[in-house]
């Protein structure tokens, strides 16, 4: 499998009663993979992974491999604090028939890089399938360090690395530590998208894609194409989206947003609340200069 390309950040769609709503999931499946995106990632940062049971995880990869029926890769993320419940979770979603697995560093225990290190050797030594790092220091209170990237590019399935950090710095020192090897570096910060493109990076795991994926498809294959100023016109159309982010608490903005905007993806699981008051004005306001300027 190549990580190369535009992998939305999935959505996790809830109904009324705060349960996966299986109809609305196979639906935005459907939706990215007619939008163009390379790959889909599930089961992330803002697909609310913290706050699903191990039934509720399996069952919405389970929904997801379905729908796409191999059309795209499906990546799943089965990362956790204790090394034996990721190897565990890891092990059952190959065998559902997940593509590859996106792993978050622990997030509420700060182990050391050297046991950092270790925890993903021995998560990818139970799996077959392709295993990404994934770094979101401002989530979990830790950063892979470049000089342990450099080494788990080393093993032969782990394949690449997400990185949230916002510095695009970080970025560059991934790329630079694993040119030597067979290792893709993702952006996961949307406004970083075409930089890393551009800095030898290969793609991205974008929420904005949830609701503007064709916008972020656009970025990559106006790249790949040569066309930088396309490129960075599709980018730069991604700001008004990421600037209702810091409104409330992920993904309630972008929850609200998506649901304007004609996808009924439901509330965030509680304990964030629903968008109201002037935040939801302004995301409505936002939804609809995107729908003025018919990029939705």
């Amino acid at each position: 499998m190549e990580f190369k390309g535009i992998f939305p950040a999935m959505l996790t769609p809830l109904d009324k009663d705060q349960k996966v709503n299986e109809k609305v999931l196979r639906e935005m499946t459907n939706y990215f993979i007619e939008a163009g995106v390379h790959g889909l990632f599930a089961l992330g940062t803002n697909g609310e992974f913290h706050l699903f049971s191990e039934e509720e995880k399996l069952n919405i990869a389970k929904i997801i491999i379905d729908e796409a029926k191999g059309r795209v890769p499906v990546m799943i993320g089965t990362g956790g604090n204790g090394t034996a419940e990721v190897i565990e979770l890891s092990k059952k979603m190959e065998a559902l028939g997940a593509d590859a697995l996106s792993v978050i560093t622990p997030y509420f225990v700060t182990p050391s890089q050297e046991d950092l290190a270790a925890h993903y050797e021995k998560i990818a030594e139970a799996v077959s399938i392709p295993v990404l790092l994934y770094n979101i220091p401002g989530k979990t209170g830790m950063t892979i360090e470049p000089e342990i990237v450099a080494r788990l590019a080393k093993v032969k399935n782990i394949a690449g690395i997400k990185d949230s950090s916002g510095k695009f710095e970080n970025i560059e020192q991934y790329i630079n530590v694993t040119k030597d090897e067979e290792f893709s570096v993702l952006a996961g910060t949307d406004s970083l998208i075409l930089k890393t493109l551009m800095a030898g990076g290969v793609g991205a795991i974008a929420a904005t894609a949830n609701m503007l994926p064709k916008t972020v498809v656009a970025i990559y294959n106006n790249w790949l194409n040569g066309n930088i100023d396309e490129a960075q016109k599709a980018q730069e159309a991604l700001q008004p989206l990421r600037d209702t982010f810091p409104l409330s608490s992920i993904p309630a903005s972008l929850k609200k947003a998506v649901e304007i905007s004609g996808i009924p993806v439901g509330a965030p699981r509680l304990p964030i609340a629903e968008l109201s008051g002037e935040a939801l004005e302004k995301v409505k306001a936002m939804v609809q200069y995107y729908k003025e300027k018919s990029e939705i």
